[in-house]
């Protein structure tokens, strides 16, 4: 198979689980009180852990083996920055998607490590792919309840769900043409994008997984870390 198609494919299926988690998200319906608090706290925190072992496992330190230190510190800095001034405004407008931001922070990015990867290790990136897509499927369960009103129908975000994991395929070709051999700037859009997940995950993501009625969501947190890092130590 040629490695454009490999990466498209490979890039589209880890995408394919944000409006996946979606639509199951469109489709929950617990009548229990209690226990839909907790179930939905606990998916977010999962989502959260999985979004911390991304910063922690991958975006930085892959970034900071390709980059001066300086450098690296200070894109980190920007990443954070920049969504902060991005929160401010969607706060300010009413909107919300912290979540949503920080589901495409962590895929986009790794899409691209994952074309880059293609051409020394295509066994790695099959696992890598797996991995993403086991990530982004509480990623896409909360952002979907998120950004999902109900005052419109739930397919027009399961539209928009799927518009943004065909980002992915895109970001595939573009780290297997252009950035396989460019290091640096692959590094430096990993560090910038975990400094603006590291804010959205203390900001809005993390205070939205506590529950008040259980404990449940720490130990969801916990998984979801968890999940991050079993697939670090496979790849490695």
């Amino acid at each position: 198979m040629q490695p454009h198609v490999y990466a498209v494919l490979l890039a589209g299926f880890a995408g394919l689980s944000m409006p996946l988690g979606g639509l199951l998200a469109w489709c929950e319906h617990i009548t229990n009180p209690a226990l839909r608090d907790r179930v939905l706290h606990t998916i977010s925190a999962i989502g959260g852990g999985a979004l911390a072992s991304a910063v922690a496992l991958v975006l930085v330190p892959e970034a900071a083996d390709a980059l001066p230190p300086r450098w690296a510190v200070g894109l980190f800095a920007a990443g954070g920055l920049v969504f902060y001034l991005i929160d401010t405004v969607l706060q300010r407008s009413g909107g919300s998607g912290a979540l949503l931001l920080a589901m495409l922070l962590d895929y986009l990015p790794e899409a691209m490590a994952l074309g880059a990867m293609l051409v020394a290790d295509a066994a790695t990136a099959k696992l890598l792919a797996l991995m993403i897509f086991l990530q982004n499927l509480p990623e896409g369960f909360a952002a979907f309840r998120e950004v999902w009103s109900g005052d419109s129908p739930g397919w027009h975000v399961l539209l928009l769900f799927l518009g943004l994991a065909a980002l992915g395929p895109a970001c595939a070709l573009a780290g297997l043409v252009w950035l396989a051999e460019a290091e640096a700037a692959l590094g430096a859009i990993m560090i910038f994008a975990a400094g603006g997940i590291l804010y959205l995950l203390f900001q809005d993501i993390a205070p939205n997984a506590y529950s008040s009625r259980s404990n449940a969501p720490a130990l969801g947190a916990v998984a979801g870390f968890a999940l991050g890092l079993a697939g670090h130590m496979l790849i490695n």
